[in-house]
């Protein structure tokens, strides 16, 4: 034990050892990057995995929220697809104000513009033939060949134009889940914004908060949060969210994000000013119909609750005019 503690205690052993030790560390330097292959391709299929996971948890948890299956992108079906390539719809029925009403209403993907594009086809053709039947064979109601042919007319352009009430229904009820459910998701990304988790983080724990309030809120923050990892520009998600909600209210917030972005201006500050101010327009809608509601129970109230208070009050009258007579 004592030899080899005086062979430690030479300085040629430990100039030794040391040069050993800076030759292993510069093999190790040189030869690590080779070994460990492309980072950047790695990161990339790290990200992939983490928004496939983001997805699967949600249409998971959307799915136990609403009682029926989600799926946020499908394979478009094989006769649709068919039909649609086979008349080339695209180039004459789509349009991109349709492809954003469809990313509005919650339709994406290639199932969505071409599910759209085939009723947009079939959907005429089936009221015209309908409504011919009807109409010549059924039924022609006593009316000259005209008048019924104008009612083929009008049923056809129904059906033409059927797709597109659809579509502009379904956005109105997400707009409305949206535009309820935003203050209070600003009140909580205010308050993970200034509990110092950053703005992926702060989305994420939004979307899973927000999702029993607002399905549609949620899927829209959750695909935020998976844009803002694999995009180039953080902007462009922002402006992503803006177009796929349609609501000036997330619009005015993703422009204070950019501009949080761009210049390091304090975002807390931002986002408190434009949460108040979403509740106070949620508030103002409110009393605007709360205002408009005697209007219409004017109507209502002539037809139905007047003729029933002037038999309660006529009633017991005259019964005993009667009985005097």
């Amino acid at each position: 034990m004592y030899q080899l503690l005086l062979k430690l205690a030479e300085p040629q052993f430990v100039a030794a050892l040391l040069a050993a030790f800076a030759a292993g560390a510069t093999v190790i330097t040189l030869a690590l990057p080779l070994v460990e292959g492309d980072s950047l391709a790695r990161r990339m299929k790290a990200v992939a995995v983490e928004r496939e996971r983001i997805r699967a948890r949600e249409r998971e948890r959307m799915t136990k929220a609403q009682g029926q299956k989600v799926v946020l992108r499908q394979a478009p079906r094989a006769y649709m697809k068919q039909i649609v390539d086979r008349f080339k719809l695209g180039d004459w029925l789509g349009t991109e104000t349709a492809r954003a009403n469809l990313t509005m209403a919650g339709f994406r993907g290639p199932q969505a513009e071409v599910t759209f594009l085939f009723f947009r086809l079939v959907l005429p053709i089936a009221f015209l033939l309908a409504s011919a039947f009807y109409l010549f064979v059924v039924n022609d109601f006593g009316q000259p060949t005209m008048i019924r042919a104008g009612m083929i007319i009008g049923a056809t352009f129904f059906g033409m134009k059927s797709p597109e009430i659809f579509l502009k229904n379904v956005t109105t009820k997400r707009q409305l889940s949206i535009r309820r459910a935003w203050p209070d998701s600003l009140d909580l990304l205010l308050i993970c914004v200034e509990a110092g988790m950053s703005i992926e983080q702060a989305f994420r724990r939004v979307s899973q908060e927000v999702g029993s309030q607002s399905v549609a809120l949620a899927e829209e923050l959750t695909l935020t949060t998976a844009e803002l990892s694999y995009l180039q520009e953080r902007r462009q998600a922002y402006d992503n969210l803006a177009s796929r909600t349609g609501l000036d209210g997330v619009k005015a917030v993703t422009t204070a994000l950019i501009q949080a972005e761009r210049y390091g201006t304090p975002l807390g500050t931002a986002l408190r000013v434009l949460s108040q101010e979403s509740r106070d327009q949620r508030m103002a809608e409110a009393e605007k119909k709360a205002a408009g509601l005697p209007p219409k129970l004017t109507v209502p109230m002539i037809l139905f609750f007047l003729p029933v208070l002037f038999v309660v009050i006529m009633t017991p009258a005259l019964i005993q005019v009667f009985a005097l007579k």
